[in-house]
């Protein structure tokens, strides 16, 4: 067996990995990683090395690229999965570190450390103008309730600070555990002294702290921002501590970096950090310690964990699951978007024809990895998501049904958010996704790209009306799909519309205002999906 290790990690992850017998591991130099990785079975890489299509080309034998950190960027995983190649990665290896950055931002904020050091450097004494505040008695409210976020919950009660956390991901239960309290985010934004942002960068998330959402919060309050810098509309943060509806914000991230051009820098109640919050000499042990133990397990045991792409499988099994893999993501993608809450806790999968045959457990992991990849920041996928829904507290319920007549090999999915919704889906002829219902409604609809999907009371005019609202817009339709829940007039319809181009999302607002119309979400899916039965 042998393994390369292309970047540098800790010492012990290295002897970890020589330990066993007959194994060879070798630290090649970059302009020799193309010839040595020819006979390699697994590769540990940090962030240096580009692990391209190119270079595997190269690895005829690898079975395993391990990454030691969050993110795999540098790792073509398409490429990787299409060899059967696991990419594993080590997500959660930093969490202590960026909890207590958190911390560290905190207490300069509410402290003013980094003005006071100021001062002293530039000769002055200026103990009245630098009172700080206690965080004793104070409330902290987490958005994000995720591996960061629970160490940010710990540290704050040891520190006797009052938690309240917004995930809809996590139980009552779990939070409970870190002393946490589970609440909505509007009463989240109303009792809190102190918001910490930790969660993912979603089209949901994208913005949320807004001028709306900054509103909600109490005067004075703080922001500390350890997660991503797209989560907060930076102009409207810096008018709130312009006009000190914020008191403070601490940053660690931005939606550009470096940030030049952000209307925070230079503020003088901004304390921010170059994106450093997970970079400590701990962190980076631990996770080069993570890797090579999860490289072992592979290597000797076929044990995967935290795989990012899909688990080693014949040829043969991998092309005839492959469509239903995609149909049941796309579909857990789409139910998760069109949902009115993603605040769900039940999830139910009914599988007809050959899904149920071929390995409905395999297609349960897509379709979680499709529900849990619109709001978590981890990268969900087929070794993961069982794990991650668990976490969180999700019921799945799975169930098999007679083949029918009309689409004998069917799935659908269905979450309890307040009221039932379902989507149920088949593979068309050429191989890609279909929807054929939602809510039991029959329309059928390519499941790819922009869809807007609309409710209505089924009344004359409807269609007419939002056809002319997306004409106005400029949005060209690509296809339009009706349905009714019962013929003669009056029921509920719906109407899934595949819309060319970028649309923005004020479009929902505007078709929810028409005349008849009950509710619009925008679902955004990838794009045309290809063949892939035949391949």
């Amino acid at each position: 067996m042998k393994i390369i290790i292309a970047d540098k990690i800790s010492p012990r992850g290295i002897e970890l990995l020589r330990e066993k017998q007959g194994w060879e591991v070798a630290t090649p130099a970059a302009a020799s990683l193309p010839s040595e990785i020819a006979d390699a079975d697994a590769l540990v890489v940090r962030s240096a090395t580009k692990v391209t299509e190119q270079l595997m080309e190269n690895a005829k034998r690898l079975r395993v690229i391990g990454r030691a950190g969050v993110g795999v960027d540098n790792v073509d995983v398409e490429a990787a999965t299409h060899r059967g190649i696991v990419v594993m990665n080590t997500p959660g290896g930093n969490a202590v570190s960026v909890a207590e950055h958190t911390f560290a931002l905190l207490l300069a904020l509410a402290r003013s450390v980094p003005q006071a050091n100021a001062s002293i450097h530039a000769g002055k004494w200026e103990k009245s103008s630098l009172s700080g505040t206690e965080l004793r008695g104070k409330t902290i409210g987490l958005i994000g309730l995720g591996r960061v976020g629970m160490e940010v919950a710990r540290r704050a009660s040891a520190l006797e600070m009052k938690v309240l956390a917004y995930d809809p991901y996590v139980t009552p239960s779990a939070a409970r555990e870190v002393e946490a309290e589970l609440v909505p985010l509007d009463e989240l934004y109303r009792g809190s002294d102190v918001i910490s942002l930790h969660t993912a960068l979603t089209q949901t998330t994208e913005k949320m702290i807004n001028a709306a959402a900054i509103a909600k919060m109490k005067k004075g309050a703080r922001i500390i921002n350890c997660a991503r810098g797209e989560i907060i509309d930076e102009a409207a943060l810096a008018e709130a501590l312009r006009s000190g509806q914020l008191a403070g914000a601490a940053l660690d991230t931005f939606a550009q970096e470096p940030p030049k051009n952000s209307p925070l820098i230079g503020m003088p109640n901004v304390i921010a950090t170059p994106h450093i919050a997970g970079s400590t000499a701990e962190a980076q042990e631990e996770v080069g310690i993570a890797i090579a133990q999860q490289v072992r397990d592979y290597l000797a045991d076929g044990i995967v964990r935290n795989a990012v792409n899909l688990p080693p499988m014949s040829p043969d099994q991998y092309r005839r699951l492959r469509p239903y893999l995609e149909l049941g993501e796309r579909l857990g993608t789409f139910i998760a978007q069109a949902a009115s809450s993603p605040a769900f806790s039940r999830v139910r999968i009914r599988y007809a024809g050959e899904p149920a045959e071929l390995g409905s457990h395999v297609i349960r992991s897509a379709a979680l990895a499709g529900l849990l990849n619109v709001v978590l920041e981890e990268k969900v996928n087929m070794v993961n998501a069982a794990e991650l829904a668990t976490a969180r507290g999700l019921v799945v319920e799975e169930s098999t049904r007679r083949r029918e007549r009309g689409f004998p090999n069917s799935i659908e999915i269905g979450i309890a958010d307040g009221r039932e919704l379902s989507a149920e889906g088949i593979v068309g002829q050429d191989g890609a996704p279909r929807i054929i219902a939602v809510d039991g409604i029959g329309v059928e609809v390519p499941l790819e790209g922009t869809l807007l999907v609309s409710r209505n009371l089924d009344v004359p005019g409807v269609i007419g009306r939002i056809g002319t609202e997306l004409g106005n817009l400029g949005i060209n339709v690509a296809t339009f799909a009706l349905g009714r829940r019962a013929p003669g007039g009056g029921s509920e319809a719906l109407a899934v519309v595949g819309l060319d181009g970028k649309v923005d999302s004020s479009l929902v607002q505007r078709i929810r205002a028409l005349p008849s119309v009950t509710d619009a979400r925008l679902v955004h899916l990838p794009g045309a999906a290809q063949a892939r039965a035949a391949s």
